[in-house]
C-alpha cells in the first residue's frame, strides 16, 4: 500500500505536465495506490476554510489517469462551493477510484480505500457517489469514522440520492418561477438526460407535478423499467440538446454544457443534478446569459445530498434535512435575480456569494 501526497509547492511543479488543468487553488492531491487489491484511487482536497473537506467517491472506468485527476480536481472544487453557499461548516473534497464499479469493486479494495481515507485524519471525510453504494459506505465505516452516507440502521442519514434529487426539484422550480411567473411544472415539457438513483427519483417528483417527461440514459434496460414506473417517455432521437423543450436537466457526467453544444439549446431553462455542467464556467455560463437561458448552477441546486450526510456530522434529524434542502428554492431565487440584476451570469452570481462566505471565514481566523 502506497501513498503519495502532492502540496501546493509540489503541484506548481507538475502542473506543466498535465497542461490544461489546474491545481493551483486545491491544498492537497492524494494518491493512493495498492498492488494487492488492485485499488488506484485519487483523493482532492480543494479547501478546508471552513472545515473538513466532505465529498463523495465516485468508482468510474476512466479512459487515463490524468482524465481522472481531472475529474477529480472539478469535483473537489464544486464541493468547497456547494458547501459554502448551502451554509454548511464544510470544505471540498472529492475521491476517484480508476476501475469498472460492477466487475473491479470488492471489499477488499473498498477497505483498502478506507484505509487511506483513515490516515488523513479527518481531513477529508467521504461518502457516496457514482458507483457507490450506502452499502460500501457501511463497510469503508469499519473501518474509518471519516465517512457519511451510512444505512439508517446503523445510525446515519442513508441514501442521500431522493434528498439530492429533491434540492434539485426545488431548484428547478425555483428556476421556472423566475422565468415563468410560476412554478407550476405541469405541462411543461422536461428532458432528464441521466437515470440514475437520482435521475429517477426527479423523474418521480416531476412526474408527480403532472410534466412531460422525456428520459436518456445508455443503459436501455433501465430506461425501460422507469419508462414503465413513471409513465414517462424514452427519447428516441440521436441530438437531446436540439430538442425543443422548457427544462434540460443533466443528471449524469458533466460538461454537457460545452463548445459542441450550447449553440444548440432550444431550452429555456437548465436545471439537472449532475456536478460541472459548464464545461468552462466563465465562458459557457456566459453565453448561457447572452442566449437568454435561465441556468440554476449545480452546485447549489445538487446540495441535498451533502445536506443529507452533513446531518450525521451534526446530528439533526429529517426534518431539518428537508428544511434545509427546501431552503434551495429561495435561494436559486436570489441568486437568479442578483445575476439580472448585475448583468452578470448566474454561476458567476453563486460562486461570488460562495467564495464571499469563505473569504469571511478566512479572515476570521487570521
Amino acid at each position: 500500500m502506497t501513498t503519495e501526497i502532492l502540496t501546493n509547492k509540489d503541484i506548481e511543479k507538475f502542473a506543466p505536465v498535465f497542461g490544461q488543468l489546474s491545481f493551483k487553488d486545491h491544498e492537497q492531491i492524494v494518491f493512493c495506490n495498492d498492488k494487492d487489491t488492485g485499488l488506484k484511487a485519487i483523493i482532492g482536497i480543494h479547501n478546508t476554510t471552513l472545515g473538513p473537506a466532505l465529498g463523495g467517491t465516485r468508482m468510474w472506468q476512466y479512459n487515463s489517469e490524468q482524465e481522472a485527476l481531472n475529474d477529480v480536481l472539478r469535483l473537489s472544487r464544486g464541493m468547497t462551493f456547494k458547501s459554502a453557499i448551502t451554509g454548511l461548516n464544510l470544505g471540498g473534497g472529492k475521491a476517484v477510484i480508476i476501475g469498472d464499479a460492477k466487475t473491479q469493486k470488492t471489499p477488499e479494495l473498498m477497505l483498502k480505500f478506507g484505509e487511506f481515507v483513515n490516515g488523513l485524519n479527518g481531513k477529508y471525510i467521504t461518502a457516496e457517489d457514482v458507483g457507490m453504494t450506502t452499502a460500501d459506505m457501511d463497510l469503508v465505516r469499519t473501518v474509518t469514522p471519516y465517512v457519511t452516507g451510512i444505512s439508517e440502521d446503523k445510525g446515519g442519514a442513508g441514501n442521500p440520492s431522493p434528498i439530492t434529487a429533491y434540492g434539485t426539484f426545488m431548484g428547478m422550480k425555483a428556476a421556472a418561477k423566475h422565468t415563468y411567473g410560476n412554478d407550476d411544472l405541469e405541462n411543461r415539457v422536461i428532458y432528464v438526460q441521466g437515470i440514475g438513483n437520482v435521475g429517477e427519483a426527479l423523474v418521480e417528483h416531476l412526474s408527480n407535478e403532472g410534466a412531460k417527461v422525456y428520459i436518456s440514459d445508455i443503459n436501455q434496460e433501465r430506461l425501460e423499467e422507469v419508462r414503465d414506473k413513471y409513465s414517462v417517455e424514452i427519447y428516441g432521437g440521436d441530438n437531446i440538446y436540439g430538442e425543443e423543450m422548457d427544462i434540460y436537466a443533466p443528471c449524469a457526467l458533466g460538461a454537457t454544457i460545452n463548445d459542441q453544444t450550447i449553440n444548440q439549446f432550444k431550452a429555456k431553462i437548465i436545471a439537472g443534478a449532475a456536478n460541472n455542467q459548464l464545461a468552462d464556467e466563465v465562458k459557457h455560463g456566459q453565453l448561457l446569459r447572452e442566449r437568454g437561458i435561465v441556468y440554476a448552477p449545480d452546485f447549489l441546486i445538487n446540495a441535498g445530498g451533502i445536506i443529507n450526510v452533513y446531518a450525521e456530522l451534526e446530528n439533526y434529524g429529517r426534518q431539518e434535512i428537508i428544511r434545509k434542502t427546501e431552503n434551495i428554492y429561495t435561494t436559486t431565487l436570489e441568486i437568479l435575480s442578483t445575476a439580472d440584476a448585475k448583468g452578470i451570469s448566474t454561476h458567476n452570481a453563486a460562486l461570488t456569494i460562495a467564495q464571499a462566505r469563505i473569504d469571511a471565514r478566512k479572515a476570521e481566523k487570521s
